[in-house]
């Protein structure tokens, strides 16, 4: 099968010919038609996550995928060849990942692909989908509260804002001022980041926000601690050092229930995936040099076949 490889932390991944991957008792063997394209990717690829996550060599990056099930382990009941699925395809350790024509996903991992979503949408949704809703979920967020998002309108954040504008929660969000109206049409109230973003959250939520959710690092963090009313209810994706200050850390754990329950979302027309670039499995450098820029509203997304 063709597949995208880094050969050793830091290398330049390359299209190359791999041996199809085995099928595991309790995975399934899915064709990717896209697969997502994600910052942990590259930074997986780059030996960032060394310290939490074994890397084995050649490395195929990639976790999110939408594609059909090919095979099916023999411990596996809930799929059967010939479904449309998508996944977080992340196992405890990373080697065969979705770029590539074929990926094994655990079957925690997997959920039906939601039919109102094109391919291309369905492969954007699951790992930054399911960091939205378990970020949302860590901060406690319900009907009534008001939640500020800061990066709200990278991939994450604008998942996060759908989620919570489906759940009856007042949503702040921070992007820059050219971006505004994404975020109203995603049921946000938009505030500009940078420097003066504290007091401009307070004109908005003068009392303090009930919960901040942390999609960014650097000043971010800071500022979601100075206007939250309580620092349990501060998140951060970027900074594990949070914790130390009362915060929570979460780092995205596959969950079929959860997934399953994004896919409804989409059908029933509260979620949608905004895809900014769709670009060949083969142009995976340049998909990374846009993610790595992160000046990209929405997702981005890799076509396979």
């Amino acid at each position: 099968m063709k597949a995208i490889t880094v050969a050793a932390p830091g290398d330049t991944p390359q299209l190359t010919e791999q041996p199809e991957p085995k099928v595991g008792p309790d995975t399934v063997l899915v064709r990717v038609k896209v697969a997502g394209v994600n910052p942990v990717d590259w930074k997986v690829a780059a030996g960032r996550l060394d310290p939490v996550l074994y890397v084995y060599l050649p490395l195929i990056p990639g976790w999110d995928v939408a594609g059909v099930v090919e095979k099916v382990g023999p411990a596996v009941t809930e799929f059967a060849p010939g479904d449309e699925v998508i996944a977080y395809a992340r196992p405890d350790t990373a080697q065969h990942g979705t770029y590539a024509e074929l990926v094994p996903a655990p079957v925690r991992s997997v959920a039906r692909k939601p039919a109102s979503l094109t391919w291309q949408q369905a492969g954007g949704l699951p790992l930054a989908g399911l960091t939205a809703y378990q970020s949302l979920r860590a901060a406690d967020a319900r009907k009534g509260d008001t939640v500020l998002v800061n990066n709200a309108a990278g991939g994450v954040g604008s998942f996060a804002l759908q989620i919570a504008a489906a759940e009856g929660i007042r949503v702040i969000g921070t992007a820059s001022e050219a971006k505004a109206d994404y975020l109203r049409s995603l049921g946000a109230e938009p505030v500009t980041y940078g420097e003066g973003l504290a007091e401009r959250v307070r004109a908005l939520a003068p009392e303090g926000v009930d919960a901040s959710l942390d999609f960014y690092g650097g000043d971010a963090t800071a500022v979601s601690f100075e206007v939250a009313k309580s620092p349990s209810r501060v998140v951060s994706i970027a900074d594990p050092a949070i914790r130390e200050r009362g915060g929570r850390y979460v780092f995205a754990y596959p969950d079929h229930a959860a997934l399953t329950e994004l896919g409804d979302l989409a059908d029933a027309g509260k979620l949608t995936v905004h895809v900014a670039r769709e670009l060949p499995l083969a142009e995976v450098a340049q998909a990374w040099q846009l993610s790595q820029e992160g000046h990209t509203t929405g997702k981005i997304v890799l076509r396979v076949s």
